[in-house]
């Protein structure tokens, strides 16, 4: 293989709402945590034990203000995109790295009506409006073959 590649595919829960800084430039930026979980049984014990990464994940200008819009903490999203190292020197002078995922495409995959029902748990709505679908990738979609 010639070149290289950088890509990560992850599938996981929203660990926090997403957090936005916006630039006097006016692109912006949205950081949220997802939580990835294996488990698998233990032979000797036959115990299941669950392990579970997190991943701060980075997203950019309009892809950061609709996630979130449409995004909340529980919620189950596809993230594509690349792995990215920052290196920064703390108020002590230590050398400090943040491991990030810098989102390329992402598409939600938590139902909107269950996000409706976690939102408003013990509300009914009478006079229902019908709703938009939430916009689920970052970009406009192309001819990828992903496999759901």
């Amino acid at each position: 293989m010639a070149g290289t590649l950088n890509k990560v595919m992850l599938i996981g829960n929203l660990g926090d709402e997403v957090k936005m800084h916006y630039f006097d430039d006016k692109n912006c930026v949205g950081r949220f945590p997802i939580a990835t979980s294996e488990s698998y049984v233990n032979k000797q014990t036959n115990e299941r034990i669950t392990n579970t990464e997190w991943h701060n994940i980075v997203v950019r200008n309009k892809a950061a203000e609709i996630c979130e819009k449409y995004l909340t903490k529980g919620d189950k999203v596809y993230i594509e995109g690349r792995i990215k190292t920052r290196k920064w020197t703390d108020d002590k002078g230590m050398d400090r790295y943040s491991t990030e995922i810098q989102c390329d495409e992402f598409t939600f995959l938590t139902p909107k009506n269950d996000q409706q029902q976690s939102n408003k748990p013990n509300t009914q709505n009478t006079n229902p409006q019908p709703q938009q679908p939430a916009p689920t990738n970052a970009e406009p979609e192309g001819d990828d073959d992903l496999p759901f």
